[in-house]
């Protein structure tokens, strides 16, 4: 069990992009979260990441938020739960701060999983340049040098996890991170 008051980050993935046909108002998803029993609800932005408070174990917490937007707002889509401790470790040991200059094209990639990062490693003895590659602990990072709607690292990355994980920008988990330490 984890503590009371326990923070997380949410991330849906597909949901508000442009042309996507998954929409939701972020004041809709603060409710839903709200009224989940989870405490401390805010959103970043407009893409779907929720930070909250809340008491249980992962799995269960994941189980009941993808269940209430099914139920409460016909939303099925990819939901990856992580902690305070992976979102600081994901801002804290990037190991492409000092190649990436802008942070919008810093990806952190979070895969379903952290056994899914092993869907990765073939992909690191790929030439990218000027585009990079790197594996944390629970996150990947994509250094997408010449913006993100081309990249290939970016589109190699997503088909390796069969479109399982999401991205968000390195300038929104900072965001995040310290919503979460506030």
């Amino acid at each position: 069990m984890s503590a009371p008051g326990r923070r997380f980050l949410a991330l849906l993935r597909g949901v508000n992009n442009i042309g996507a046909s998954k929409r939701v108002a972020m004041a809709e998803l603060c409710g839903l979260f709200e009224r989940l029993g989870f405490t401390d609800v805010r959103t970043i932005g407009n893409s779907g990441n929720v930070v909250f408070s809340g008491t249980g174990r992962s799995a269960e917490l994941h189980a009941r938020i993808r269940e209430a937007l099914a139920a409460e707002l016909a939303l099925e889509v990819d939901l990856l739960l992580l902690s305070a401790a992976e979102v600081r470790a994901a801002v804290r040991e990037n190991p492409l701060a000092r190649v990436a200059t802008n942070p919008s094209q810093l990806l952190v990639l979070v895969p379903r999983t952290r056994a899914d990062l092993t869907k990765l490693q073939p992909l690191l003895k790929a030439r990218w340049s000027p585009e990079r590659l790197a594996l944390g602990k629970r996150v990947a990072y994509l250094w997408c040098a010449r913006g993100v709607a081309r990249s290939p690292v970016w589109l190699a990355s997503d088909r390796a996890l069969a479109r399982s994980g999401t991205v968000r920008n390195l300038a929104t988990f900072t965001r995040v991170l310290a919503l979460m330490e506030g």
